[in-house]
């Protein structure tokens, strides 16, 4: 590998925080989102090759799957679709020429799980004889993140029509603050076709999230086909606004290939009306839709069903069983459940424990640790499974008050991190700090990272995008970037965002401007990058 090679890059992993950012005089120049844990760069240029290689001389990972090739083939294709390369363009002028990127990945495997690394150190010298970019990532998924990294250097020159990597040498050591960095999608409330969500995940690995969680079903419709229990998907919108077996597993397997897991929601014992439509025998009464009904032994053999589809096609190792804004009501009026608590001496509440509790040992038997919303911790924390993962949504202060009792939390404040919120700016999503007044570093570790949700209930295909970018990017820096080199004034991350936001544009994603809060139109005429 040269002077730039393994042991280099390796020997530079140890100064990491004697570096953290180089050139601290010229951060206003920086233009790389999110902010990585250290950079170095410089102020030359460096022409694409119109031949631009991957090699992979020295790696460990066997690329069977064909992950890290296909992750060079979007490389390539992000930083060529904002103009026209002419390669017959003459131009006589000095142009040192960048070859290729040298990847070391130095694990064999491709599994996708909680917790794989995802760091990666990316050089680009200034020369070379031929001059390479040098990538190393302990897994592909790392290399993928360098790829992304080493996108956002690249841009096209007027004068060549070409490719340049803009500020080299770069030298860049970086890893995520959090491994869990999610968004949440709701296709419950408004079916999303199947190409919008792709679209959607495309956009989530420019930012570097990893997890795509998706609330598929929720009181308005069950749109998913489940194998187990056929009737599930009768309460879809309609026949054309289901998701097959294929399709979701087709989601799956396009994330996984970004390095994006799926998470599946499925919300008991309320938001659960929809599923009666296909098996009325769900709800407590025909004027009482909701919640499932907790005396039926079919209301839990049905989540068994779906659980065990479910285990076909989400091989993340967490499932999310809902548990929030439960009504008890409908049990305790209707007269046979009513009779059936009393047996049982069950009242509202002590029912409401007793069918998450039940619905979590389902989800255990299947190999699945659990994500709860936070009203479970809320009302019998000290009962969930050990292996519960708390999700907060209410407000703040509930991550400190869960991973005191020894739970792992996501943080989902909904007065920062709901992107429904369309009042809620950018930089209250970038000011939101996950680890608010918890101080312990064994508390801090409970912490998995966070979440920004897209509800749907006035979301389809035409307005998801501008109402999610770009204020999920600046949560996006704050769950992967190291606290100390987060922006202490979020205005001060105010240019790389913008020029993040420009960029999305320029992939076809339709990001709206910082100016306000989401689905904001542009005030006036003026640069993409001013607004």
């Amino acid at each position: 590998m040269g002077k730039f090679g393994l042991r280099s890059i390796l020997l530079f992993a140890v100064v990491v925080h004697i570096l953290v950012i180089s050139a601290a005089a010229d951060i206003k120049n920086l233009k790389i989102w999110p902010m990585p844990l250290s950079v170095s760069y410089g102020h030359r240029n460096l022409q694409l090759s119109n031949e631009f290689v991957l090699k992979t001389e020295g790696s460990k990972y066997p690329d069977a799957s064909g992950i890290l090739k296909e992750g060079f083939s979007r490389l390539l294709d992000v930083i060529k679709v904002a103009h026209v390369v002419d390669t017959n363009f003459s131009y006589d002028g000095p142009s040192p020429v960048l070859k290729g990127i040298q990847v070391v990945v130095l694990s064999p495997s491709d599994e996708l799980q909680y917790g794989v690394d995802e760091s990666y150190n990316l050089t680009i010298p200034e020369k070379g004889n031929p001059a390479f970019a040098y990538l190393t990532a302990k897994t592909v998924y790392g290399a993928l993140h360098g790829f992304q990294t080493f996108s956002q250097a690249c841009h096209f020159n007027l004068t060549t029509r070409s490719i340049e990597v803009h500020q080299v040498p770069w030298t860049i050591v970086d890893r995520p603050r959090f491994s869990y960095r999610g968004l949440l999608i709701d296709t419950s409330r408004h079916y999303l076709p199947l190409p919008v969500i792709l679209k959607v995940i495309d956009s989530m690995a420019y930012a570097k999230l990893n997890v795509l969680h998706w609330h598929i079903v929720d009181t308005q419709s069950f749109p998913l086909e489940i194998p187990s229990f056929p009737k599930l998907w009768n309460g879809a919108y309609s026949s054309s606004e289901r998701y097959t077996v294929a399709d979701a597993s087709e989601i799956v397997r396009y994330a996984g290939r970004r390095g994006i897991n799926v998470l599946a929601e499925l919300d008991v014992p309320g938001h659960a009306k929809s599923w009666g439509i296909g098996y009325p025998s769900l709800w407590p009464s025909k004027n009482c839709q909701e919640p499932l009904d907790v005396s039926s032994d079919f209301t839990f053999k049905l989540i068994d069903g779906i659980l065990s589809d479910f285990s076909k096609i989400f091989k993340y190792k967490f499932v999310h069983l809902g548990g929030d804004e439960v009504d008890t009501s409908c049990w305790t009026l209707t007269p046979r459940i009513s009779k059936w608590l009393k047996q049982h001496r069950l009242n509202g509440t002590s029912a409401y424990e007793y069918f998450v509790l039940r619905a979590q040992k389902i989800a255990l038997s299947h190999g699945y640790e659990i994500i709860n919303w936070e009203e479970t911790f809320n009302n019998f924390g000290n009962k969930l499974s050990p292996k519960t993962i708390v999700h907060n949504w209410l407000g703040g202060g509930v991550a400190q008050q869960v991973t005191a009792a020894g739970l792992r939390c996501i943080v989902s404040n909904q007065d920062k991190w709901y992107l429904d919120h369309i009042d809620t700016t950018w930089q209250d999503f970038y000011s939101n700090e996950p680890l608010t007044n918890i101080t312990k570093p064994e508390q801090q570790r409970l912490v998995i990272g966070g979440e920004v949700c897209m509800w749907g209930e006035h979301i389809d295909g035409s307005n998801i995008e501008t109402t999610i970018w770009p204020r999920a990017a600046a949560a996006a820096e704050r769950l992967w970037t190291a606290y100390d080199n987060i922006a202490k004034n979020p205005e001060q991350a105010a240019r790389r965002l913008a020029y993040f936001r420009c960029l999305l544009n320029q992939r076809g994603v339709a990001s709206g401007p910082l100016t306000g809060g989401g689905r904001a139109a542009p005030d006036e005429p003026g640069s993409c990058y001013e607004q």
